[in-house]
């Protein structure tokens, strides 16, 4: 009887061999990453993840493990590798550190990323202004709120008075304004 060598190992069992090639520590093919959210929308902390056997996860939050029956909070992981952690709707004691680890016969790794929870603005919503109709005035068209400035200065037989200041004066008037 001939013994067959299996080359990758070096034995002389090649079923040992297949056996040690079927083991493979896990190994993060795409990582977590930073993620910041509008508190109230839901996020997805997602990372793909691969090893032979399929690796088992576990998720931690600021070292504490997550429990599988969370609310709003649920865990899936699919053949590929996928995993997901999905929080809908998220709240402000969400944020934090996330942790994903997958162990399996040949080893265990580990991925941490931070999600922020950021706040809602809201943002009053004013009634649309009403159209005036132009009118010849500076200010009543920028206010919408019409002034006659015509009115406002005397005027002559021969037409509006004119009044003098100096340099200086006109310059303040007009940095005021």
């Amino acid at each position: 009887m001939q013994c067959i060598i299996c080359y990758p190992c070096r034995t002389a069992n090649p079923l040992s061999c297949k056996k040690k090639e079927l083991k493979q520590a896990p190994h993060f093919v795409e990582k977590l990453q930073n993620t910041g959210i509008a508190e109230g929308a839901p996020v997805r902390l997602e990372c793909r993840v691969v090893g032979m056997p399929q690796p088992v996860i576990y998720w931690k939050k600021d070292n504490d493990t997550i429990p599988h029956s969370r609310d709003r909070v649920s865990m899936h992981q699919d053949t590929t590798g996928y995993v997901c952690l999905l929080i809908q709707p998220t709240r402000k004691e969400d944020a934090g550190w996330y942790t994903v680890s997958a162990k399996n016969e040949a080893g265990i790794i580990s991925c941490t990323a931070r999600l922020d929870i950021y706040a809602q603005w809201y943002q009053h919503v004013h009634a649309p202004m009403k159209k005036t109709q132009l009118s010849g005035s500076r200010y009543a068209a920028l206010t919408g709120q019409g002034l006659d400035i015509k009115s406002a200065f005397p005027m002559s037989e021969n037409g509006p008075l004119i009044f003098s200041a100096s340099h200086s004066e006109r310059t303040k008037e007009s940095e005021e304004l």
